[in-house]
């Protein structure tokens, strides 16, 4: 299929190639009928020496400005933005004659321009470069505003978060980046205004550029005469192509990206660190986005946070708002005692880890740990030897493994002794064994180090590991918050314990001291008698608290077996309930069994949410 569907396409691709070919080879036969003898020498090099000089002036000009609004039109998105863009690019669907009118009427001897410079502006050098920059600018632009939109947002919100200034970002960060596709285009800006002809015959017929010598050559001596002129026009072509491909970025190859297995995600040994001041995070965040509205608010006592929830939940979008990269609408970010919602990203002194770690694709490790603009050279030093990175210190990013680029990013944050540590979802992009090792290796780092971190995910396990307290939000609102243990052992509703990924919970009434009516009519016996009867109530059953049991008080079925971190777990219904249960035996019997409950398993704590109907409650307690 795929052979059928390319031999067409090769067919046609050669078609092409042939014809913009032929012509270069068409010419070869007629080198010897060319008049070399009447050649004015003179006056072709004069010729070249006026196209080259108005081409590179007008390529300086175009650099400096079309540079600019090439990143200007890439990141507005407003009409006024799109109208510029689409009148920028006029000039290269125009004729070069219609070009040539429309300079007249601003260039022109009876324009208030010309008028002003005396005519200084037509038939002079000045003229071919004004012709020249308005048929070529397109080129450099375009490439420009595409290298731009191009580039990843992340990089410049790390560079902010590093202490950059914008400017400091446009020229060390984004630049560089966007510079391969803006050479290119420059190259391809400096071709065209040397061949520009219809522009400039109307603005600037004398001095004599290339392309106008050679039209006044065949004019008035014929073919022979012009064609030893194609000579230095094609060796220029063919010095810029050359350039050209000389220019082009080498893509990373097989052995470029690197590897190291399991050991290279694995911190060096522990040394000792000095201890540092040890402040807390409490925000109030709020912000509208379209249909979606965040409102969340949190004062946690603890160190070590995680905020989980589900895709959309606004979790992102609170640590961008915390580090500054998104304007806080009302509420504050305070740290310690400075209030960070005060200062610009640059100044708020924080290590920020996006998800694909923001390492800046030109930069080489090295250059890395430099960059933010308070790095401390020791602390560099010491970060990249304990997260053993000494021996890769002249690699790129994409010649790294994805641990290698995460130890990286956090050696880069932690350089300038950042004492807020934002994490965005760090390990989603890993496998599960490899992401499990980084999640143990930031935990260790964690216990070392004094600094807050805040770990945004949507894995519980993962934000049970990281995480000394939590918050969970959905929709950009706060549906519980608090240490881990007690948010995990006790979720507020059962929404809560489906985002936590918990099993056997659910909803109820406590019917008598020690005697739990679920929500489906079911009753369970708890060791907890401290509840009064009639007040609503959250449980939640261990799973190894379930078995099996000839002689069981409760009746119901074995749906199927589960594997859970290679352990077997029985999915049964029991009295219109879900339960998971804990077995010994990998392949206990399906259909109908009888179940014994302990009531030392089952915890019921106080619950201020509605009681939900039997159909809400059972999928609840599956796993989320």
């Amino acid at each position: 299929m795929t052979r059928q569907t390319a031999r067409p396409l090769l067919w046609l691709a050669c078609l092409l190639a042939v014809y913009l070919c032929a012509p270069f080879i068409a010419s070869i036969p007629q080198i010897d009928k060319a008049a070399w003898s009447g050649v004015d020498w003179r006056g072709t090099w004069s010729a070249v020496a006026v196209s080259a000089g108005s081409a590179s002036v007008a390529s300086i000009v175009i650099l400096i400005g079309g540079v600019p609004l090439g990143y200007w039109l890439s990141r507005s998105t407003s009409r006024g933005m799109a109208l510029l863009g689409f009148i920028v690019q006029l000039p290269l669907a125009l004729p070069p004659l219609t070009s040539g009118i429309l300079l007249l009427f601003l260039l022109g001897p009876y324009s208030w321009l010309g008028q002003l410079t005396n005519g200084a502006l037509t038939d002079s050098f000045a003229g071919i470069v004004l012709a020249e920059t308005f048929v070529a600018a397109p080129f450099l632009i375009v490439a420009a505003r595409s290298a731009f939109a191009a580039i990843d947002p992340v990089y410049e919100d790390v560079a902010a978060t590093l202490g950059h200034r914008a400017a400091s970002r446009f020229f060390r960060v984004m630049l560089p980046i966007a510079w391969p596709s803006i050479r290119a285009g420059l190259v391809l800006a400096w071709l065209r205004a040397f061949g520009e002809f219809g522009a400039t015959v109307m603005v600037a017929y004398h001095p004599y550029s290339l392309p106008v010598y050679t039209y006044v050559v065949f004019g008035g001596q014929g073919l022979p005469a012009m064609m030893p002129l194609l000579l230095p026009t094609l060796v220029i072509a063919v010095l810029c192509a050359a350039l050209s491909v000389a220019w082009r970025d080498g893509r990373p190859g097989l052995l470029d990206v690197i590897d190291n297995g399991d050991a290279s995600d694995q911190p060096s040994q522990e040394l000792s660190r000095p201890a540092l001041p040890n402040p807390r995070l409490a925000f109030a965040l709020k912000r509208h986005l379209g249909a979606f509205d965040l409102d969340i608010e949190w004062t946690p006592s603890t160190r070590r946070l995680a905020i989980i929830g589900p895709s959309g939940s606004g979790k992102s979008l609170a640590l961008k708002l915390v580090a500054g990269l998104e304007r806080n609408e009302a509420g504050f970010v305070r740290f310690g005692e400075t209030q960070l919602d005060t200062l610009p990203p640059e100044q708020r002194h924080i290590g920020y880890v996006p998800q694909d770690y923001g390492l800046f694709p030109h930069m080489t490790l090295a250059r890395q740990l430099s960059f933010p603009v308070d790095a401390d050279a020791a602390s560099a030093r010491y970060w990249a030897e304990h997260l053993g990175l000494s021996a890769l210190m002249d690699r790129l990013p994409r010649q790294l493994s994805f641990g290698q680029r995460q130890r990286v990013a956090l050696a880069r944050a932690l350089s300038r002794h950042s004492q807020l540590l934002l994490f965005d979802e760090p390990f989603s992009a890993l496998d599960t064994p490899r992401r499990r090792r980084l999640q143990q290796a930031l935990r260790a780092l964690q216990r070392e180090i004094s600094a807050v971190t805040v770990v945004v995910t949507h894995d519980p396990d993962e934000a049970a590991l990281l995480a000394d307290e939590v918050l969970v939000i959905e929709r950009g609102r706060v549906l519980q918050a608090g240490a881990v243990e007690h948010v995990f052992r006790q979720p507020a509703s059962l929404r809560v314990a489906a985002l936590l990924g918990l099993h056997n919970v659910g909803e109820g009434t406590m019917r008598a001291a020690g005697v739990i009516e679920t929500a489906s009519g079911l009753s369970i016996e708890t060791s907890n008698r401290t509840i009064a009867a009639g007040q609503r109530v959250m449980w939640r059953v261990a799973p190894s608290s379930v078995a099996l049991a000839a002689d069981g008080a409760y009746s119901g079925t074995i749906d199927s077996v589960e594997l859970r971190h290679g352990e077997p777990y029985a999915v049964a219904d029991i009295g219109g309930m879900r339960f998971d249960i804990a077995c010994d035996d990998a392949d206990p019997q399906r259909g109908a069994a009888r179940f014994a409950i302990d009531p030392r398993g089952v915890s019921v704590w106080t619950s201020g949410t509605r009681v939900e109907p039997r159909q809400s409650a059972q999928p609840a307690s599956s796993h989320a």
